[in-house]
């Protein structure tokens, strides 16, 4: 069964980018708000064939695949190592519960959906589809157009509530998209000016020997497309101070959107920033590794303050992932191994995937407190507890792992953290690692404590005739995410790391 499972892997990789591709044109093609079904049962075998591929990844190290039979450099060539196939299992893991979520979220009482969920169907398969291609991408131009297929199907789900705050959010979101895409772009086209390729195997070596020799114009012209390239990343990650666009876009969006955009769609820009960072771009990065790091410190205390003073919920669930996405910076000077056998690149991953999980059941179960009072101040959760328990319990069980309490999978990744910056002699890395626990501890707590006040009477009785009804499907949904990511902690930690640092590979 196991030898079965495997042999899945050498289609997983062209089918994880046709499937998703084929039914969001499918769900177009059937109309507004159509495409459900068909989007849950092929995330599902989406979710099947990750899995396949990170076994064989596992089993045997690194896949590739020739699309059309054409390889590079003429063609295109799509290859899977441990990094990718960690972050396609997080895409797949996250998609099928918020798709499922988002059916009842949408659809509730076999109704028609309302404007928010004409489209969010093709464009949601279009972004899943972009973000697949991209992590299974070689070469960096490939790169450039898997990101911009991300970025225009993200800026659609952000606009597609119709209301002015969503335009104009979206708007805000597509400017720093298209710049940071243009910066990134720009270092593409001197990269290919200087070296005649943009393949990431051939210009590693190539950019490694032009920066070993000094006042060579080829790596001056290396080192500026590598400054514009980070740069345009690092604006689309939504970096501190590059953050602007964030709280406004994911927390003015519908909830599955918010949850998708959180989870997934922010990770790619990062996941690029590590793999040029750890490959082509080594040599002349390495001695910058310390201002993004400090950006990221700077991003965990700026965001957490601000979530805790939020007035909205969504702005404080929007807040929180940019101070969580600060952490995934913190680990760029620390490159090797720690004492624990763990390098940095699979710390960061673990990390990803442990706010994935954490953050997509965040923003679902904050979308469910939002449906069912009517508003999204953060008080007026006042009396939910009795309410809505079990999203209450999601949200705290969400927040242990961004907390980093243990044993979620949050908590692996940040005692892993401070493990190898105490190994590195950094010890201000670990206090700030340290104070962002806290400080989120500060933000969630805020919100617990509310949730369990009693409310008057004459209020009670009010919110009765205001209370709308939640679907449990998307209940039970935002609770599986959460405790997928408490479950990261206990089962899943050590083989995801494993698989990241090529553990047991047949090939190095």
């Amino acid at each position: 069964m196991t030898e079965r499972f495997v042999m899945l892997a050498p289609l997983a990789l062209p089918l994880l980018i046709l499937l998703p591709l084929a039914w969001a044109a499918l769900a177009f093609v059937l109309g507004a708000g159509r495409g459900s079904r068909l989007a849950i049962a092929a995330a599902a075998v989406q979710l099947v064939l990750a899995f396949a591929l990170a076994a064989a990844v596992m089993d045997g190290g690194p896949l590739h695949h020739a699309a059309g039979g054409w390889g590079a450099p003429l063609g295109i060539d799509l290859v899977a190592d441990g990094l990718a196939a960690a972050m396609l299992l997080l895409t797949q893991a996250v998609a099928l519960p918020l798709f499922i979520f988002a059916r009842g979220y949408f659809h509730q009482d076999g109704a028609h959906p309302d404007a928010a969920g004409h489209h969010f169907w093709p464009l949601a398969g279009f972004l899943v589809a972009g973000m697949n291609a991209l992590y299974l991408s070689e070469d960096i131009f490939n790169l450039y157009v898997t990101l911009e297929l991300v970025g225009l199907a993200a800026v659609g789900l952000v606009a597609s509530g119709g209301g002015a705050a969503q335009t104009a959010a979206a708007l805000r979101y597509l400017f720093a998209a298209l710049l940071g895409s243009g910066a990134y772009l720009l270092g593409v086209a001197l990269l290919y000016g200087a070296f005649g390729s943009v393949s990431m195997v051939t210009l590693t070596p190539l950019i490694a020997s032009a920066s070993a020799s000094a006042g060579a114009e080829a790596a001056e012209v290396a080192l500026i497309a590598a400054l514009l390239m980070v740069a345009g990343l690092l604006m689309k990650s939504a970096l501190f101070p590059f953050h602007f666009w964030l709280p406004p876009a994911h927390g003015g969006a519908p909830a599955p959107v918010s949850a998708l955009l959180s989870a997934l769609v922010v990770k790619a820009s990062i996941y690029l920033v590590l793999r040029l960072w750890l490959g082509p771009l080594a040599p002349l990065l390495t001695p910058l590794a310390w201002l993004p790091t400090l950006l990221g410190a700077a991003a965990i205390l700026w965001g957490s303050w601000q979530a805790i003073h939020a007035e909205r919920l969504k702005l404080l669930v929007a807040y929180s992932t940019v101070a969580q996405l600060g952490y995934l910076f913190l680990a760029l000077p620390l490159v090797g191994v720690g004492s624990t056998g763990a390098s940095a690149s699979a710390i960061v991953t673990l990390q990803a995937l442990a706010h994935g999980l954490a953050k997509a059941a965040m923003f679902a179960a904050a979308g469910i407190i939002i449906h069912a009072t009517g508003r999204d101040r953060v008080d007026d959760v006042a009396g939910i507890a009795e309410r809505l328990p079990l999203t209450l319990f999601t949200f705290a069980l969400a927040g242990v792992s961004l907390m980093g309490l243990p044993p979620s999978g949050g908590f692996l990744a940040k005692w892993l953290l401070i493990d190898l910056a105490m190994a590195r002699g950094h010890w201000p890395l670990a206090a700030v690692i340290l104070a962002g626990g806290l400080l989120a501890a500060i933000y969630i707590f805020r919100v617990l404590r509310l949730a369990f006040l009693n409310l008057p009477e004459a209020m009670i009785e009010a919110e009765h005739h205001k209370a709308r009804v939640v679907p449990r499907s998307a209940e039970w949904m935002a609770f599986a995410l959460a405790a997928a990511s408490v479950l990261l902690g206990l089962f899943g930690g050590l083989p995801l790391l494993q698989l990241v640092d090529g553990v047991g590979a047949g090939t190095p």
